[in-house]
C-alpha cells in the first residue's frame, strides 16, 4: 500500500493556532462545525486542538457558538465586527458598477476578436493563394489560346463541313422520322393497333421484363430531350431542312 505524501503545512499550536482559526472564521463569516474548520484549514490545526480552539473561542467571546442536534457550530461574533460606513459602501459599489461596465466593454472586444479570427482562418492562406491564381491564369491562358484563331479571322469551320453537316441532319433526321411512325403510326388506325400489339406483347410481363424487351429489340422511346428538340426551331422551321 502507497503511502500518502508527505505536505509542507506548518502545524500550529498554543495562540498561533488560536489567532489562525479566528482569522479565519471572522474572514469566511460563517457558520462551521470544528470539522470543517480544520479541513479548510488543511491541516494547520489539528481536529482535536480546533474543537478545543473553537470552544475557548466561544467562551471569550470572540465567537457565538450554536447546537443543532448533536453537531455544535461556531460562527463570528456579530458584535465584534466592525460595520463599514455608507461613504465606503457607496465607494464599493462605484467601483463595482465600474468593474461591470469594463467586463462588458472587454466582453465586447473579446466577440470582435474571436469574429475577426473567424474571419481569418476562413480567408485563404498566400499559399493557397498563390495555388487559385495560378490556376485562374492557366485557364485565361487557354481560354486566350482557344481565342485566338477567332481573332485573326481563321474559319474553324469550312463551308463544305457545313454542308456535310446539314445533309447528315436531312438524312437521318428523315430517317429517324421514318422509323418513329413505324412504331408510332401515321395514322390514328395503325397508332392504335401499334399500341395494341405492343400491349399484347408485354401485358404479361412485368415492367422491368418489358423495358428489357425494349432494350433487347432496339425500341427507344421519346424521351423530354427528344420532345423538346422537337418543339425547337431546329425541326419546327423546316422538319427536314435546316436552314444555313
Amino acid at each position: 500500500m502507497a503511502s500518502k505524501p508527505k505536505t509542507d503545512v506548518k502545524v500550529l499550536k498554543g495562540q498561533e493556532a488560536e489567532d489562525k482559526i479566528l482569522e479565519y472564521m471572522k474572514r469566511m463569516n460563517r457558520p462551521f462545525g470544528a470539522v470543517d474548520v480544520a479541513a479548510n484549514l488543511k491541516g494547520a490545526v489539528a481536529k482535536t486542538v480546533t474543537q478545543k480552539l473553537l470552544v475557548s473561542l466561544a467562551e471569550k467571546g470572540e465567537l457565538v457558538q450554536k447546537l443543532y442536534g448533536k453537531t455544535t457550530f461556531f460562527v463570528a461574533n456579530q458584535a465584534n465586527i466592525t460595520s463599514v460606513p455608507d461613504e465606503e459602501i457607496a465607494t464599493l459599489e462605484a467601483e463595482r458598477k465600474q468593474v461591470e461596465e469594463e467586463n462588458s466593454l472587454k466582453a465586447a472586444e473579446a466577440k470582435a476578436l474571436i469574429n475577426e479570427l473567424a474571419r481569418l482562418k476562413s480567408t485563404p492562406t498566400n499559399d493557397e493563394l498563390d495555388t487559385q491564381i495560378a490556376d485562374t491564369k492557366a485557364a485565361i491562358a487557354k481560354a486566350l489560346a482557344r481565342l485566338q484563331p477567332l481573332r485573326g479571322g481563321a474559319t474553324l469551320v469550312s463551308a463544305d463541313d457545313i454542308a456535310q453537316i446539314d445533309t447528315e441532319w436531312v438524312k437521318w433526321r428523315a430517317e429517324w422520322t421514318r422509323r418513329r411512325k413505324i412504331f408510332t403510326s401515321a395514322s390514328a388506325r395503325l397508332h392504335s393497333w401499334t399500341r395494341r400489339f405492343w400491349q399484347l406483347a408485354t401485358d404479361a410481363l412485368p415492367p422491368q421484363d418489358a423495358s428489357a424487351l425494349a432494350e433487347d429489340l432496339g425500341i427507344e422511346f421519346d424521351t423530354s430531350e427528344h420532345q423538346a428538340l422537337e418543339r425547337s426551331h431546329i425541326c419546327t422551321a423546316n422538319p427536314l431542312k435546316r436552314k444555313r
